[in-house]
C-alpha cells in the first residue's frame, strides 16, 4: 500500500508540473476566462450551427465547450499541454458535446487553420505579429478571427469591446 501511495504522488507531481510548465515553456500563462466573455466573444463572431471554430491553446476546453453546447459548432482545440488536453476531453465529456469537439496536442503554429471559419485566441500581444502573418497565408476569405486581450497590429478590427478586451476581425 505504501508503494501505491508513492506511486499516486508522484503521478500529481509530475501532473501538476506537466499543467505549468509546458505552457510556460511554450510562452503562454494558463490564464482562463469567464463563460459570459467566451459567449461575448462567440455572440460578436457571429458564431453559427455547424461552423468550424479553432481556439488556439484552448487549455481546459472551456471555449470549445460553449461553442459546441451554446452555438452548435464544431470545435476545434489547439493545446500544446497534456494535461490540458486530458482536461479539456474530459471537460467536453462531462459537458456532452464531445461528438462535436476534437482536440489535437500540438503547436498551434504547427496547425494549418484553412478549414476555420472562426478563430478564437486568448494569448500575449508577443504572439501578434505571427498570428496575424499565419492567419494572412491560412484563412479562407470571411474567417472571423476573436482575440481577448491583445490586438493584431495590422488588421481593422470589425467589432470591438472595450470592457472585455475583445476584437472580431473579417478576413
Amino acid at each position: 500500500m505504501h508503494i501505491i501511495s508513492i506511486v499516486l504522488a508522484i503521478l500529481i507531481i509530475v501532473s501538476a508540473l506537466l499543467w505549468l510548465l509546458v505552457p510556460v515553456i511554450v510562452g503562454l500563462p494558463p490564464i482562463s476566462t469567464k463563460r459570459e466573455r467566451i459567449r461575448r466573444a462567440l455572440e460578436m463572431a457571429n458564431l453559427q450551427p455547424g461552423e468550424r471554430l479553432y481556439d488556439i491553446g484552448c487549455g481546459h476546453g472551456g471555449v470549445l465547450v460553449v461553442a459546441a453546447a451554446e452555438f452548435g459548432a464544431l470545435a476545434v482545440g489547439i493545446e500544446a499541454g497534456p494535461i490540458q488536453c486530458i482536461i479539456a476531453r474530459i471537460n467536453s465529456l462531462l459537458n456532452g458535446v464531445s461528438s462535436m469537439v476534437r482536440i489535437e496536442a500540438r503547436n498551434f503554429f504547427k496547425t494549418d487553420l484553412s478549414e476555420a471559419d472562426v478563430v478564437y485566441a486568448y494569448l500575449t500581444s508577443g504572439y501578434a505579429i505571427r498570428l496575424q502573418e499565419k492567419l494572412d497565408r491560412e484563412l479562407k476569405y470571411g474567417a472571423r478571427v476573436v482575440t481577448v486581450a491583445f490586438d493584431l497590429p495590422d488588421w481593422s478590427f470589425t467589432a470591438f469591446d472595450r470592457e472585455n478586451l475583445i476584437y472580431i476581425y473579417e478576413k
